[in-house]
């Protein structure tokens, strides 16, 4: 076992196989770990990276090099769905994530619906596809994780967040209708990427949260459409990662209704009890991003261990990285996982 390579350690843990130890990575998307203290040492920085298929690949290399994640995660953001569907996107700064300028949409009986096809015509997928391509080829024995932006959070990014939540309500038929075509589309933005080199996808939803949604309406939109991205992800048998945000007191049943390979949390959540209370979970996280940033390298030492000794099957932070992040801090992370 303790020849097993990146990939082959995550697919072991994915399909809760044995392995030699937890694997310890960073998604991308949401959970982007191209912090500045890399980009300055390297040379290769966003935004640019978030067009340049090169400068991507190459930033998403010198982050595998340089944290010690075992993989790569591409794209850095979440913004991709939205700007192929028409929402107006700012592309941030070397230390800024890039973020929605402004939602194209007012309500959901505004939307436009796009015919198939719109994600492979917009040149920022295509950049990240042919990063996903090169990375593949270049690195076979790292898993390439292609993120992806979860249908509520992507539809909250269309359509104005605002009178879209108040819809989920009032207007059903009309919000299940956007959801559903967005589902389809980042189906398709999933299948580019996994026709291409992608080993795992990644779905983060912060938008699908038990405390922004209640359980009533996670369990008739979020679970719904997370599993019809999720199966049909599992049709090109690709296994899936689902990161659910915020506390889940109030959504915890509907967890084992989704269909992903893996559950990740923040870090206010007790992996170990959900393992504990859901034990066909493969679990992953989750260890605090504000400890990452703020704390000391000894103490991200000593709960990464613990995280270890929970059983926890997949160790990475438990959200998005601050971009100024000490790469110390994940080293001190990185570096306890792989320690016998």
């Amino acid at each position: 076992m303790n020849d097993l390579t990146p990939k082959e350690r995550i697919f072991r843990s994915l399909k809760k196989q044995t392995v030699d130890r937890a694997p310890v990575i960073c998604p991308g998307g949401m959970m982007n770990s191209a912090i500045v203290e890399v980009m300055n040492k390297t040379g290769h920085t966003l935004p640019e990276g978030h067009h340049d298929s090169k400068i991507m690949a190459a930033l998403a290399n010198d982050v595998h090099l340089n944290t010690g994640f075992e993989n790569f995660g591409i794209p850095f953001c979440m913004t991709v769905e939205a700007e192929v569907l028409g929402s107006e996107i700012n592309y941030g700064t070397l230390s800024c994530e890039p973020k929605i300028q402004r939602e194209v949409f007012s309500s959901v009986t505004d939307v436009v619906y796009k015919e198939s096809g719109a994600m492979e015509k917009n040149a920022r997928v295509n950049a990240i596809i042919e990063a996903t391509y090169a990375l593949s080829k270049r690195y076979p024995d790292v898993p390439v994780f292609g993120s992806v932006t979860g249908p509520l959070s992507t539809s909250a990014s269309l359509v104005d967040p605002i009178p879209f939540l108040k819809e989920l309500r009032k207007n059903r038929d009309g919000a299940h209708r956007v959801i559903d075509y967005v589902s389809d589309q980042i189906i398709e933005y999933a299948k580019l990427m996994i026709e291409n080199g992608a080993s795992v996808i990644t779905i983060a939803d912060p938008t699908a949260t038990g405390e922004i949604l209640g359980p009533t309406m996670f369990g008739e939109y979020a679970v719904k459409y997370l599993n019809k991205i999720i199966d049909a992800i599992h049709e090109t048998n690709t296994p899936v990662v689902v990161h659910i945000c915020g506390k889940m007191n109030a959504v915890k049943k509907f967890v084992p209704q989704i269909k992903s390979d893996a559950i990740s949390t923040d870090s206010s959540i007790s992996l170990k009890k959900l393992k504990e209370e859901y034990s066909q979970l493969t679990t992953m996280g989750n260890l605090s991003t504000y400890l990452l940033e703020f704390g000391e390298a000894e103490k991200i030492s000593i709960l990464t261990e613990k995280l270890k000794n929970d059983g926890i099957d997949i160790i990475s932070p438990a959200c998005g990285l601050s971009t100024s992040t000490p790469l110390r801090n994940i080293n001190a992370m990185t570096n306890r996982v792989k320690e016998s």
